[in-house]
């Protein structure tokens, strides 16, 4: 049974600004946001919760007004889904992750096309920052607006013991770059990877990728997590090294 990503998720929610535990579960609120993308809960690893623990973590939530939220890694606490079943929560997804270590990582030489490495640098002004937040936001969507308060999480991300990194586009501002967060566990999980589509197939995400998951291992971390969008993401980030490390599970509770 692996449990390190599991335990990571645990650590990673209890430096959140307003962190709570709540029975067998910690919840990560963060009082900038309500975003059920970052006010979530997870499970400690082999919690048992009863149906009153239930619902006092769904209490915790309903008191802030935001909606019960959870991810987790299910066969780090076998009893845990049941229990949320019960309670009336529905899966919102299953994602495999996948993990890199120091000795699986190959650092992409060039941008397919490019006639070059792709130069992957870190922010260093707020400019910066708010250009990353407005691209990945772009990236992804417009799944959620570009904001000073995500420019803000970005560079507490980076001042916090974890690593932004991005790819300036010719004209300024940011091409496409990711986040990764400090490591806790051994562990660190890397987020965000975001190419404007005018700049995909150059080698970006996996240079980024690569260079985030580079700076962790400089840090001390054992090895380097994340999620995949579809085939053509996983194919990117199995060049530069990860591998399938277990799957982990989104559930969530509608009015």
């Amino acid at each position: 049974m692996r449990t390190d990503v599991q335990s990571f998720t645990v650590a990673h929610l209890l430096r959140r600004p307003a962190a709570r535990e709540v029975g067998g579960f910690v919840v990560g609120f963060d009082p900038s946001t309500t975003s059920p993308y970052v006010n979530y809960a997870t499970p400690f690893p082999g919690a048992e919760p009863t149906d009153r623990d239930v619902a006092d973590l769904i209490a915790a939530f309903r008191e802030r007004g935001l909606k019960p939220r959870l991810e987790f890694a299910p066969d780090s606490a076998p009893a845990v889904e049941p229990a949320l079943l019960r309670a009336g929560f529905g899966t919102e997804a299953v994602h495999e992750y996948l993990v890199c270590t120091p000795a699986m990582l190959a650092m992409p030489r060039s941008g397919p096309g490019s006639g070059g490495p792709v130069e992957v640098a870190a922010p260093v002004t707020d400019a910066d920052y708010t250009a990353i937040d407005v691209a990945l936001s772009e990236a992804f969507g417009g799944e959620w607006p570009p904001s000073p308060e995500g420019a803000a999480r970005l560079r507490r991300t980076a001042e916090g013991g974890g690593a932004v990194r991005f790819v300036r586009a010719p004209g300024g501002g940011c091409a496409g770059g990711a986040l990764c967060s400090a490591p806790a566990e051994g562990t660190a999980e890397l987020a965000g990877v975001g190419t404007l589509p005018e700049y995909r197939g150059r080698g970006i995400a996996a240079a980024v990728t690569a260079t985030l998951a580079g700076t962790m291992f400089g840090r001390g971390a054992r090895s380097v997590w994340l999620e995949y969008s579809g085939e053509g993401s996983r194919r990117v980030y199995e060049r530069v090294g990860f591998r399938p490390g277990g799957t982990r599970l989104y559930v969530s509770l509608d009015a």
